[in-house]
């Protein structure tokens, strides 16, 4: 067997890239989920105050990166689009609102942050809504 082949199986990149974007999409819902719960109760809105849009502006544009955008990532439906809504809510949650907190409060984002990056790399892969709608769009300039 050839280890040093850098060239991975098409179908089984396709398949993990599937799996991770779910799982990931899924896992950042549950943070997405309470948030927009928070913003439909009402009540005020205790949340952090980014560059001064106020707390309930910052909830909106958190509610929209974790929880709207997490579902297109499951969708792979403008994957990075999404990726980057995802990208930027992390690096705000990671070196702004936990920039001095220890690493044990950093490092869930900075996992979220990483997975984001390579899904930004590589794309939502062969089993994605994008992968059908770029397909169609080829099949349709002939």
């Amino acid at each position: 067997m050839n280890y040093s082949n850098s060239n991975s199986n098409p179908i089984i990149r396709d398949i993990i890239l599937l799996i991770v974007r779910v799982f990931i999409g899924f896992s950042m819902l549950s943070h997405g989920f309470p948030k927009l719960q928070m913003l439909l109760e009402g009540g005020k809105i205790e949340f952090y105050d980014f560059l001064g849009l106020g707390p309930q502006i910052t909830l909106i544009l958190t509610v929209i990166a974790e929880f709207v955008c997490s579902i297109l990532l499951i969708l792979g439906l403008f994957t990075r689009v999404a990726l980057g809504f995802l990208l930027f809510t992390m690096v705000i949650a990671v070196f702004v609102v936990h920039g001095g907190d220890p690493f044990e409060k950093q490092e869930l984002g900075l996992i979220y942050l990483s997975v984001y990056l390579l899904l930004m790399a590589f794309g939502a892969g062969r089993f994605s809504i994008d992968h059908m709608i770029e397909k169609r769009k080829r099949a349709s300039d002939w």
